[in-house]
């Protein structure tokens, strides 16, 4: 049962890509995928978690691919923050149909479709119960959603980043393609450093180093992987 598990952790933020939102399929956006990740999220939110969201906009567009055809590198940054924008509101519209209480604030003003981020404003609608979804990534070009998860995991003092991904956690090289691929249970920030793992980018992991901030690595595509992330210590990579 969902009320026996007992959280690790009172707020955390979780980092998601956009392309975790398209599931198996060819769709930017796959309702069912959709649903089963709201609906996971709000079993952690259940047992009292604060939880915060970044979501990427990679299903859409990414401004690196972009700038390959010929359009501006800042140009195609922005376009990226906008693809972050229409994820978060899909993801609004998913837990809006459950009836749980959601915010929306970007980094980039959109007035009439989402409130401006504020980080005062953040924290009072974590704390009376809001999941809180972070769109604009950083509002800035040139950087990832992976740094405005370091950014805002720290500024709304969460206990630690929930990454996730498509693999079981953080390995010494890619198990995709190595059979003997083995997996971390616990890192620190000087040894992922030392052995170049692929933690998130540099910069945000940096970041999060320096603040002290633990970075749990684990498999979203599995289901039920969220509550236990929040529950077991064990599953996935613990960074600290």
């Amino acid at each position: 049962m969902v009320k026996d598990k007992q959280p690790l952790y009172g707020r955390v933020l979780l980092k998601m890509s956009g392309e975790a939102l398209m599931g198996c399929g060819s769709d930017t956006i796959d309702p069912q995928t959709l649903d089963r990740m709201v609906s996971e999220i709000l079993e952690v939110h259940a047992l009292g978690v604060q939880v915060a969201i970044v979501v990427g906009g990679g299903n859409f567009c990414r401004g690196r691919a972009l700038s390959e055809t010929g359009i501006s590198r800042i140009t195609g940054d922005y376009m990226g923050m906008l693809a972050t924008l229409m994820n978060a509101l899909s993801l609004r519209d998913a837990f809006e149909r459950q009836e749980a209480p959601v915010r929306i604030l970007s980094a980039i003003p959109m007035s009439g479709i989402v409130d401006h981020f504020n980080c005062r404003k953040a924290i009072h609608h974590l704390s009376y119960g809001r999941i809180v979804i972070f769109a604009g990534g950083t509002g800035n070009p040139l950087v990832t959603t992976d740094s405005a998860a370091s950014l805002r995991g720290i500024e709304i003092g969460a206990d630690a980043i929930l990454k996730a991904t498509n693999v079981d956690g953080i390995y010494n090289k890619d198990p995709a393609e190595h059979d003997d691929a083995v997996l971390y249970k616990n890192l620190e920030y000087q040894e992922a450093l030392e052995k170049e793992l692929a933690v998130m980018d540099l910069s945000a992991f940096c970041q999060c180093r320096d603040h002290g901030m633990t970075i749990r690595v684990f498999n979203m595509t599995k289901s039920g992987s969220i509550l236990q992330v929040i529950t077991d210590k064990e599953t996935g990579t613990t960074v600290k």
